[in-house]
This record gives structure tokens, sequence and C-alpha cells, in this order.
């Protein structure tokens, strides 16, 4: 089956989307919240941590853009991650409101989350079709 071609290209975004967050946020992790008015968590670990796992799922979206069947596997841990972040911006968010510069990753995070889900299913189905 020939992989549908905005399949690696949602995979390329997704890299590029998260390493570049991961990357700006371990770099110079106090400018987002001065440029957004936004005081910052109380120690820059806080910050730094979530930007690393950030790189490496971006390296883990290059990946699966790069062969997108093999790599199938991968998507569901990517599906996990913006789930994990949705669920949690979307339930701050829903119940004592929070900072509004995330209010755009959770908006952006889940229409990732769908689109992976949507990917998924047709590689999904293209590796039933060649069994």
């Amino acid at each position: 089956m020939k992989v549908p071609r905005w399949i690696p290209l949602l995979f390329v975004l997704a890299a590029l989307y998260d390493g570049l967050l991961g990357l700006m946020f371990i770099i110079a992790p106090g400018y987002p919240f001065e440029l957004c008015g936004v005081t910052p968590p109380n120690h820059v670990a806080y910050v730094q941590f979530p930007a690393a796992l950030l790189l490496i799922f971006g390296l883990m979206f290059a990946s699966i853009a790069c062969n997108p069947i093999r790599n199938r596997g991968l998507i569901l841990y990517g599906m996990l991650l913006k789930l994990a972040y949705c669920a949690v911006s979307g339930w701050h968010w829903a119940t004592t409101d929070i900072p509004w510069m995330w209010k755009p990753f959770t908006i952006i995070d889940l229409v990732m989350l769908a689109l992976f889900a949507w990917a998924y299913a047709i590689l999904r189905r293209a590796d039933i079709a060649r069994e």
C-alpha cells in the first residue's frame, strides 16, 4: 500500500512543532513566560525536563515520518502524549482556567491527536491488508 502523502508530512510537522518548542524551553526557559506575562515555575527544571521530553518525542515523530508503516506502533505513544497534555490542560482550563499561553497548545495538540488517530487507522488497515 502506498502511504498517503499527508501522513509523513503530518509527522514532519509534529517533529518540528514538538522539537522547536522543546528546544525553546530548554535554551531560553524564561523567555516564553516573560513574553506572555506569565509567572514562571519556581525552578527552571520544571520547564526544562518536559522540554527534553518534547525533544525526544520530536525525534520519534521524525522516525515515524521516515517510515510510517514500519513505525506505526510509535504513533500510539504520540497519541498518548497529546492525550495527556490535552487532558491535563483541558481539565485545568475548564475548572480553574490556565494562562492563555497554554491554550493554543491545547487546541493544536487536540487536532494533532485526531490526525494521529486517523493516520494510525489508515496504516493499520494497510497492515491488515498486507497479511
